[in-house]
């Protein structure tokens, strides 16, 4: 490494080959320790800039000045990794852009987001991301091998990872072997020593941001794929499985009548991640602050501290269950107050609060035996709960099957009060029906890559509208684009290309956080090839593709 102060013409570029002895450390995978953290002179950006342009010649001088401006603020992190590697970070706008390693720079997942051609890239299956983020290196079989072939790379070579159905990078590695040795092997043994990916702790550092949805370029996977290239077993260099992810998957799941939108259950554990394409900022702190509660209760509480100020618990006990990089702001969350979200922990009867003392609550009692909120239900769950618990509770009328007696749980749950004195029997539709009305509905989405997301309500489909502006001139707007993990500037520019005509992203109004995509024109049908035959999308999420039918019908 060099020292801080000396030049910067000493660096290999990553993309020549690397020692052929040179082995993955997995240094992102668990926390690594800052040393310094001080600002970049100007002479060193130049310097560095000038090293980057050498290294990736692919970058021109504007996707330099992009990557580093010159009037925006640039870091210069020492880190040392959790196997005792001395790393420097260059971080800009708080996200790691560079990091440099035995004077060889390579650049972030944040970084090739931006610039997804920067690096020969492989492509693998989305269950093989979370293990390669946990230390994992990629193995041969799990490399997708597309029908215009691998690219040529020798071994030794910096190259990126993507998942199928998007070019997005979600690793970088060094081959291995090269691409004429791989396919020699029969894509057997290890391909690629990961250094870094999406998810693992240098991209934590950051602004914990999702990969965009970059389109392929050509099919990615050989049509004739075998059963064996699918395992995940052959995909990574290590012995767990895991089930493979479909690109898009959308669930509607029903959850329980008192579940909150706040009242996020959050597993032991999994490290919350704020990811703005996902979940509002009011959502993500509610998930933290719960996710705190929760582990403060567990882990720091004991019974013996009982009675415990509400303030003392504040800040003794759950703001030191918040995870490094995040930080518990209740006035951010849909409780505001302390008093608010203890309220509700209380309505759960997860804990008791009292006035001890005049004006000064206490926790008085905690319910540690207190089960687990249960999972998410779809309707198909929900009847089959149904029909275990009228079953095992021997409710069917004796005489006509089709009814259920109503005992007193169900006459509690499902019966208004004017109905309480009058209905003895159910039909068993009305029964499914009544219950299902008294949940919350709730839908659920699953991104390559991704943890499922869940969101209250239902989901808001694709909307597509044209306007018709000054001048006789049509615009087509689309907004939602977010919902289903598309990025609205990347969808943007990819329709600009195929209808050769002007694409903006606006504010969305009355949407905090969300935009719409705006082009010129009436641009309906390539709108609609583009979201049902490219990204798949189900044409039931997808409004107001109908109205280039019906204006087709008029001309």
């Amino acid at each position: 490494m060099l020292p801080a102060d000396t030049g910067f013409s000493a660096r290999t570029p990553p993309c020549l080959l690397l020692p052929s002895s040179y082995q993955s450390s997995a240094m992102f995978a668990k926390a690594f320790k800052v040393k310094s953290n001080t600002v970049m002179k100007g002479s060193d950006r130049r310097k560095l800039r000038a090293d980057v342009g050498t290294t990736f010649p692919g970058l021109s001088t504007e996707n330099l000045a992009e990557l580093m401006p010159s009037k925006e603020e640039l870091n210069i992190v020492k880190v040392y990794a959790h196997k005792g590697d001395s790393l420097t970070l260059y971080v800009h706008n708080k996200n790691p852009i560079l990091f440099e390693l035995e004077r060889k720079l390579y650049p972030t997942v944040y970084t090739l987001w931006r610039f997804p051609d920067l690096l020969p890239a492989f492509g693998t299956w989305p269950p093989v991301l979370e293990k390669m983020a946990g230390g994992a290196d990629l193995m041969l079989p799990g490399v997708v091998l597309p029908s215009t072939g691998l690219p040529g790379v020798e071994q030794g070579r910096l190259c990126a990872v993507t998942l199928v159905g998007n070019r997005a990078p979600v690793a970088i590695g060094v081959a291995t072997v090269s691409t004429r040795e791989m396919l020699a092997s029969g894509m057997k043994g290890k391909g690629f020593n990961i250094l870094h990916t999406y998810k693992d702790q240098l991209w934590a550092s950051g602004d914990k941001s999702g990969p965009p949805v970059i389109a392929p370029l050509e099919t990615e996977a050989s049509p004739e794929e075998d059963d064996e290239q699918h395992s995940p077993d052959l995909m990574l260099d290590t012995h767990e499985s895991e089930t493979q992810m479909k690109n898009l998957c959308l669930t509607d799941v029903a959850a329980d009548k008192n579940r909150e939108s706040e009242d996020i259950a959050v597993e032991e554990g999994i490290e919350t991640t704020k990811d703005s394409e996902n979940i509002s900022p009011q959502e993500a702190m509610d998930v933290l602050l719960n996710q705190c509660f929760f582990q403060a209760l567990k882990y720091k509480v004991k019974k013996s501290d009982l009675p415990l100020l509400t303030s003392s618990f504040l800040r003794n006990y759950l703001f030191s269950c918040c995870p490094e990089g995040e930080q518990v702001d209740i006035k951010k969350s849909s409780y505001k107050k302390l008093s608010k979200f203890l309220q509700v922990m209380q309505q759960r009867k997860i804990l008791q609060v009292k006035e001890l003392t005049k004006g000064v609550e206490s926790i008085v009692e905690v319910d540690w035996k207190h089960p687990e909120k249960g999972n998410l239900l779809s309707q198909n769950d929900v009847r089959s709960m149904i029909i275990s618990y009228v079953k095992k509770n021997e409710l069917v009328h004796p005489e006509n099957k089709n009814f259920v007696t109503v005992n007193p749980v169900i006459c509690d749950c499902l019966l208004d009060k004017s109905e309480q004195h009058d209905i003895t029997l159910l039909k068993w539709d009305d029964l499914v029906t009544r219950c299902l009305e008294r949940m919350q509905h709730s839908h659920q989405v699953t991104f390559p890559g991704s943890s499922p997301v869940i969101r209250k309500g239902n989901i808001e489909p694709i909307d597509i509208n044209v306007a018709q502006r000054a001048s006789n001139k049509k615009v087509t707007m689309i907004k939602n684009l977010e919902l289903y993990g598309l990025d609205p500037q990347s969808f943007a520019s990819l329709l600009q290309q195929k209808v050769q005509a002007s694409a903006t992203c606006t504010p969305l109004p009355g949407a905090k956080d969300r935009v719409q995509v705006q082009i010129q024109g009436n641009q309906l049908p390539h709108i609609g090839r583009l979201l049902l035959d490219h990204f798949k999308i189900p044409r039931k999420y997808v409004n107001g593709l109908d109205l280039s039918t019906k204006s087709s019908k008029k001309k």
